[in-house]
């Protein structure tokens, strides 16, 4: 018996009131807007949904994948014989234990947490405001901008561990690097809430702040095109978008990808690019980079196996 079978009825059995699509193209579900279907997603609203449904799956040999919104994924255009779980509905966002805390789920996008510390007074996630992702993936790597990180407002982090169970870890337990986490090397464990540590703050002050950095972001980003955001981490001691730039690769184009023309540090779809094109892109950029300047560039966008 295929393994979707064998989900599909352990879903009815058990999660009659989980949403599940069958052969859901991926393009919808990641902000690049590239990749084929995959075999099942799921769409838990609540943290008990989406720790059953993942016992299910390591019984049925389903392989899961857990994402977001996408933004940080590269999807093949073949598609995922997976089961795909998307964990944005399971978005509850509310005042933390202790003051100046918030606790969110891992669905919960990182624009709406911002304005929700603002509405609150709290100052400490601007940084996070025009991120295009959820809770979850951000604690994953440890997202960042304009001097801020995660890594700065986790105070606590509640995890799936298929071995051992939900376990809450500190700050200090998840490990926080440049765009790496705990899960960095633990891909099993999934993120299902957190609390945030935040200060208190002004509530106009932290408005204007979160405006100029999107102002920032919108001057000097391509947000017009699809795009993983930031292609490549930052290497020691430069900047990837520097370096491409000096090797002469903004406009670089493999097929419907381009290196931008306004970021060299962002791949952009222009329209109809595939991940074939997208992944080429890459290997020719790194390749430039490493024959001119020395350097080989790490992608930061997670180019998915199917």
């Amino acid at each position: 018996m295929d393994w979707y079978t064998q989900l599909d009825k352990q879903i009815t059995d058990y999660l009659p009131d989980l949403r599940v699509e069958c052969d859901e193209p991926m393009s919808r579900h990641s902000s690049f807007r590239i990749g084929g279907p995959a075999r099942r997603m799921a769409f838990p609203e609540r943290g008990e949904q989406l720790v059953l449904l993942l016992g299910f799956a390591e019984e049925c040999g389903a392989r899961p994948l857990v994402i977001g919104n996408g933004t940080n994924l590269l999807v093949p255009d073949e598609g995922l014989d997976r089961l795909v779980v998307n964990t944005s509905a399971m978005s509850r966002l509310e005042p933390g234990p202790e003051s100046c805390t918030i606790r969110a789920e891992a669905g919960v996008s990182l624009t709406r947490l911002a304005d929700f510390a603002c509405k609150q007074g709290l100052t400490g996630l601007e940084f996070a405001h025009g991120i295009p992702g959820t809770l979850g993936g951000a604690v994953c790597m440890n997202a960042g901008a304009y001097d801020g990180e995660m890594k700065q407002v986790v105070q606590s982090v509640t995890l799936l561990f298929p071995e051992e169970g939900v376990r809450t870890l500190s700050c200090e337990e998840m490990d926080f690097g440049y765009r790496h986490s705990l899960l960095s090397d633990r891909p099993d464990g999934v993120v299902l809430s957190a609390v945030l540590r935040l200060a208190e703050g002004n509530e106009d002050e932290i408005r204007e702040k979160m405006r100029s950095l999107m102002a920032r972001r919108k001057a000097s980003q391509p947000l017009e095109y699809p795009s993983a955001g930031s292609t490549f981490k930052r290497p020691t001691g430069y900047f990837a978008g520097t370096l491409i730039d000096q090797c002469g690769l903004k406009g670089l184009t493999v097929g419907g990808a381009q290196v931008s023309e306004k970021h060299a540090g962002f791949v952009i779809n222009l329209g109809g690019a595939t991940c074939a094109d997208v992944t080429e892109l890459i290997r020719q950029v790194q390749d430039r980079v490493f024959a001119e300047k020395g350097v080989r560039l790490e992608p930061e966008v997670k180019i998915i196996e199917s």
